[in-house]
């Protein structure tokens, strides 16, 4: 199955009965207003009782965990959630764990400014500045390079789930669909299952065959697509099978009525990102020395000379966290 976490709802009480709630939430937080909705359940506004700060709550109602992959992600959300964010300042922090016989229960960092998806839509199609888009992709890209060098793939990256703090730094949340792609002796292993969202999703995955950490890289190459399109999106479809067969097209154009104005850099490092050879792929480290991100979106027009680095697989330097 496919998660794809949704955009808000209607507000409705989440707790029937005080007694579904873990008891150490319960009494360690005040619940507050609904501020989202997903799939698998709710993200509240939260107080600590001690301290009064405010927290977000993110709780999954479990039955609503329909098959084994579902179950999975969300009994590792929590393990994978610190692993990518202990001292990862572009990622949302986890603050709290709590679980009982009907809930899952995380809180987070609180964030009210609006999220990517948000600041792209209310542009009108205007797209973002080439300077814009860099600070942005950079900042995920370090997001994403910091949870890879820990060995975790985040494997759900989209605009929804690039949030921003109230002095405007980037934070990349929701690891409802990461996992770890090295085992405890630090050893790359591949991953497995069709996870994420269908616009945003790597050609392996939808293929169903072994895949890696560079999901991520496709990912982040859509959502810098999107930014610097105004929201179009390079593969998509009236139907998710049509986004799906798409995607596993990977036929990339850039329409010149959309991208005449955007840098021959730029372009670059997205067809690097959205390469369907994931062996040719970028990974997230060569994203952050492509000269476009490090001239800040200010590279010259001309083709970015070839850093003979930017051709080679690197794992090196990969934490073993994930045991």
């Amino acid at each position: 199955m496919f998660i794809n976490g949704g955009r808000g709802g209607e507000s409705r009480v989440l707790y029937r009965r005080r007694e579904t709630m873990s008891e150490g939430l319960a009494r360690e937080y005040e619940i507050g207003a609904e501020i989202g909705r997903g799939r698998f359940g709710v993200v509240r506004r939260c107080r600590s009782a001690e301290t009064g700060e405010e927290f977000a709550v993110k709780s999954i109602e479990k039955r609503l965990l329909a098959d084994e992959l579902d179950r999975e992600c969300a009994e590792r959300e929590g393990k994978r959630h610190r692993q990518a964010a202990a001292g990862n300042p572009y990622v949302v922090q986890i603050h709290a764990a709590y679980e009982d016989g009907e809930w899952a229960h995380l809180v987070l960092d609180l964030l009210d400014a609006p999220d990517l998806c948000d600041r792209i839509a209310a542009r009108g199609g205007t797209p973002f500045s080439e300077p814009e888009a860099a600070v942005m992709v950079g900042h995920l890209a370090e997001a994403v390079a910091e949870c890879h060098r820990r060995g975790v793939a985040h494997r759900d990256v989209k605009p929804d789930n690039v949030l921003f703090d109230a002095s405007g730094r980037l934070k990349l949340a929701d690891f409802g669909s990461a996992e770890c792609f090295v085992d405890a002796d630090g050893d790359w292993v591949p991953m497995r299952g069709i996870v994420g969202t269908p616009m945003y999703v790597a050609p392996e995955v939808i293929s169903g065959r072994e895949y890696g950490e560079k999901v991520d890289v496709w990912s982040m190459g859509v959502v810098m697509y999107m930014i610097l399109a105004g929201g179009v999106p390079p593969f998509y479809g009236e139907t998710a099978a049509e986004t799906f067969e798409a995607v596993a097209r990977a036929n990339l154009r850039f329409p010149p009525r959309i991208f005449r104005s955007v840098s021959p850099a730029a372009k670059d490092l997205i067809r690097r990102m959205l390469c369907k050879d994931v062996s040719r792929r970028f990974s997230a480290e060569q994203v952050l020395r492509h000269p476009w991100i490090t001239s800040g979106g200010m590279s010259p027009v001309d083709e970015p000379r070839r850093d003979p680095s930017l051709s080679m697989e690197r794992r090196e330097g990969i934490l073993s966290l994930c045991t």
